[in-house]
């Protein structure tokens, strides 16, 4: 059996929303249709009866979110009931995750047209209620927010593997003796890569607005910041020392983001030129409360994989959980040139739908190869309780 040449078509996303912003009355469900529609309705030439499988990735999963949303976003959009759709889930990388795996099918044979990506509404993500242990219990009970972070935690789990995600962010700071400073400029100059890009019109091709709602780009975009505005936030998750605030993390936010994939017939189908070609991936384990480090060894399997090297990207799509985490991973990247990282800005400024961001690198990157003409370029995300994961594109 031969191995299929994977191209992504197309890659289209929302504008990223702030928590209790402009997305914030959207449901998932509808989130994730309205980018699975606008892909195919950007492809006129392919019948929508022609996709094999629609893959989306979800963090969450808890509110409407439920029942499998890629089903739900195929129904919604009005594709043919004949299109399947199935959900996965890697936390922060279950965009990308999606992406893979439906990449993995089509390579393999098993489809020929398949849809990819990755939605949450961190805005709308419910608390629950557990089932008490007996019935009829006189006390009270507690609601667990699903928004963000450890809940319902097993009590086995040690517990340094179970601190908050930004204290994570706090260790690899330590460990890289990461300041304060450092991580302030970070932030700052993904805000004005994220703003100069928007005033470019670099976004213009792959972002599709959601109908109704006023939003143009996206949301947490701060052109006005400085580094004196972010010096006077307070450290977020250490009081005394800390490092980490909200003005050097990635903020909680509401998106979609979906890729057209398909193999030499469904591109022919299409009648379009691919974006770019899909070519490694790999996914790695580390200590869960040095999550953000996750991508360091993800990206060189991937690259090693492809039998490129550092030096051989033309960009690099790195997921800004935090300042602190991203700084990290450049550390242990010294063979990586920094500028080619994040050229239109990152999470920190754009924002971090848990289940879409992957989708969202992905295809930032295959737009951004398109527009090059030729190159190598690579997305990887940090995953919470401690995975890495990367994909590698050529055009």
């Amino acid at each position: 059996m031969s191995i299929r040449d994977v191209y992504i078509v197309d890659a289209v996303r929302t504008p990223i929303g702030k928590f209790g912003g402009a997305l914030a009355s959207v449901r998932p469900d509808d989130l994730a249709a309205h980018v699975v529609r606008s892909l195919v309705d950007r492809s006129p030439a392919l019948d929508p009866a022609r996709v094999d499988d629609v893959y989306f990735g979800d963090a969450n999963g808890a509110g409407e979110d439920n029942r499998d949303v890629a089903r739900m976003a195929v129904l919604l959009a009005g594709l043919p009931v004949s299109v399947p759709g199935v959900t996965v889930n890697r936390l922060c990388g279950s965009g990308l995750e999606a992406v893979i795996q439906a990449a993995r099918a089509i390579a393999l044979g098993d489809a020929s047209v398949a849809i990819a990506g990755g939605v949450e509404s961190m805005s709308r993500a419910p608390w629950v209620l557990q089932k008490p242990e007996r019935a009829f219990p006189a006390g009270h009970q507690q609601l667990h927010s699903t928004t963000l972070g450890w809940r319902m935690t097993n009590p086995r789990m040690p517990a340094e593997w179970t601190v908050a995600l930004g204290e994570g962010a706090e260790l690899i700071a330590d460990k890289h003796g990461i300041t304060r400073e450092q991580q302030d400029a970070f932030a700052l100059a993904s805000h004005r890569k994220a703003a100069e890009a928007w005033a470019k019109g670099l976004y213009d091709d792959e972002v599709v607005p959601y109908p109704g709602v006023e939003l143009g780009r996206d949301e947490c975009i701060r052109d006005s910041t400085s580094m004196e505005a972010l010096a006077k936030l307070k450290p977020s998750f250490r009081p005394q020392g800390g490092t980490v605030t909200a003005g050097n993390s990635s903020p909680l936010n509401d998106g979609a983001a979906a890729l057209l994939l398909v193999d030499e017939e469904g591109l022919r189908e299409t009648g379009r030129e691919p974006l770019a070609r899909i070519r490694t991936s790999a996914v790695t384990g580390i200590e869960p409360q040095l999550f953000g480090l996750g991508p360091v060894e993800a990206a060189r399997r991937a690259l090693d994989k492809a039998g490129r090297s550092f030096g051989d990207l033309r960009t690099f799509e790195l997921n800004e959980a935090f300042a602190a985490q991203s700084l990290g991973c450049l550390a242990e990247w010294p063979e990586l040139d920094p500028e080619i990282v994040n050229p239109r800005g990152g999470a920190v400024a754009i924002g971090h739908p848990l289940g879409a961001s992957g989708a969202r690198l992905a295809g930032s990157v295959a737009h951004q190869l398109a527009a090059a003409g030729s190159g190598t370029g690579l997305a990887a995300l940090c995953i919470g309780v401690g995975q890495g994961l990367a994909l590698v594109l050529e055009r």
